[in-house]
């Protein structure tokens, strides 16, 4: 892949997780705008993957779990945040991923109403944000995970 591939497929991954962003915080979303939201975070993961590393893998599979989960489509959620958490073990990537891995199955099993699971996945994103270097990085995760019961 040559470098203006590559330069592309960066820029069309930053923009559609920004979208995606823009459409999560987005008060009265209308269905369309799921759809569109749903799109774009598959869109950036698409990207990442063709130039991206494990870190870009692994947080496009979280937003893309995110997604699913403010949409109350569990099994979905659940699908991709398993896939973020797998990324996060295989690759070895800790800290604030790690966190919000565990925190992304918490909310996906919350949302198919397997309280038992979300309770394991809630203390393992407890445990996992013991890591967290940076503050305010760790006030934040406790602040997203904290809305998942």
């Amino acid at each position: 892949m040559n470098d203006e591939m590559k330069k592309m497929h960066n820029k069309l991954a930053v923009d559609c997780f920004n979208a995606t962003w823009g459409l999560l915080d987005k008060k009265d979303r209308t269905e369309e705008d799921d759809f569109k939201m749903i799109h774009t975070a598959h869109a950036s993961r698409f990207h990442w993957g063709e130039i991206g590393t494990p870190l870009e893998f692994e947080r496009g599979e979280w937003q893309i779990s995110r997604v699913y989960s403010v949409l109350g489509q569990g099994a979905s959620a659940l699908l991709h945040a398993q896939y973020c958490h797998d990324i996060c073990t295989e690759k070895k990537i800790g800290d604030f991923d790690m966190a919000f891995a565990c925190e992304a199955l918490a909310r996906a099993h919350h949302i198919l109403g397997n309280t038992g699971k979300r309770d394991i996945f809630i203390e393992m994103a407890k445990v996992a944000s013991d890591s967290i270097q940076i503050p305010g990085d760790k006030e934040y995760f406790l602040s997203e995970l904290s809305s998942v019961s």
